[in-house]
């Protein structure tokens, strides 16, 4: 007798412990547990200041990569549509402009200011050339990945010739920069889960790895808000997304365009508007 009246007495912290555990769960589960999900708003405020601004004027892009899309209009198109439904700004109804002719069209006008006739035998006093002022960089006739479209993006700090755009517009804030949309391939390892059965019959799931060879495309965004009223830049801001396929898969360009500026667009909106990310919350009762 004296034996056993330790032990019960050792035991009956643990069992007061489980029957409390026991209790609760017949508690959740027996009477059951309610609870309520409650939707919530989260404000994001805008990362510009854009209130001494009514309209707002999506000028145009230098683009380049892929011929199967024009990226200039289709960019400009996309985010003039966001803009009337997500923004308080006016959104002006104008010509896309063709930014890669304009800027040339600079480049050949600075050029030629710069070709002075020197005159005959002046040097540059060590018997050389003629001394010559710095000219302007020539622009690549055709864009193809992010070295050709660096040197357009001189065309942005040409403050005279924006707030000229302004004052034809009613000094909106305007948008432009540059898009590069381009095909991308990367061969690679993949991980894939195989199904196998063995010799009875059970079917397993087994994780293989196998070099594939994929295919997408790669979007360089960079957005440029300029003030219309000066021509000087604000704000600008660059994004990069990926998407890949296999190689079996034919998707449209214009489909990955889109896909990858969905992802964007959020960003994008949020430097101009504030934005409200939703959720919920769950209250015990």
């Amino acid at each position: 007798m004296t034996d056993g009246a330790p032990r019960m007495t050792s035991r009956s912290p643990l069992l007061a412990v489980l029957g409390a555990v026991c209790a609760l769960g017949a508690l959740s589960l027996g009477c059951g547990i309610t609870y309520f999900e409650i939707p919530i708003e989260t404000p994001i405020q805008p990362k510009l200041d854009v209130s001494a601004f009514q309209r707002v004027l999506i000028a145009g892009f230098v683009a380049g990569g892929s011929e199967d899309v024009d990226a200039n209009q289709e960019t400009v198109r996309l985010l003039r549509s966001q803009l009337r439904s997500k923004s308080s700004l006016r959104v002006i109804d104008a010509e896309v402009m063709p930014l890669i002719e304009i800027a040339q069209d600079q480049n050949r006008s600075a050029t030629a200011d710069d070709e002075v006739p020197e005159p005959v035998g002046a040097t540059n006093g060590v018997g050389g050339a003629p001394e010559r002022g710095d000219q302007p960089l020539p622009l690549p006739q055709e864009i193809r990945d992010e070295k050709d479209i660096e040197p357009y993006e001189r065309l942005f700090a040409n403050t005279a010739y924006w707030k000229r755009i302004g004052e034809e517009h009613q000094n909106p804030l305007i948008v432009t920069g540059t898009v590069l949309f381009m095909p991308h391939t990367r061969s690679g390892f993949v991980s894939r889960d195989q199904e196998q059965y063995d010799s009875f019959g059970r079917r397993r799931i087994v994780p293989t790895r196998t070099f594939t060879e994929r295919k997408g495309f790669i979007l360089r965004p960079k957005f440029v808000f300029i003030d219309g009223r000066t021509g000087a830049t604000m704000h600008s801001e660059s994004y990069r997304e990926e998407i890949l396929y296999n190689a079996q898969q034919n998707t449209p360009a214009l489909s990955s365009y889109f896909e990858l500026m969905d992802r964007l667009v959020p960003n994008f909106l949020n430097a101009l508007s504030s934005q409200k990310i939703r959720g919920t919350r769950v209250l015990l009762k």
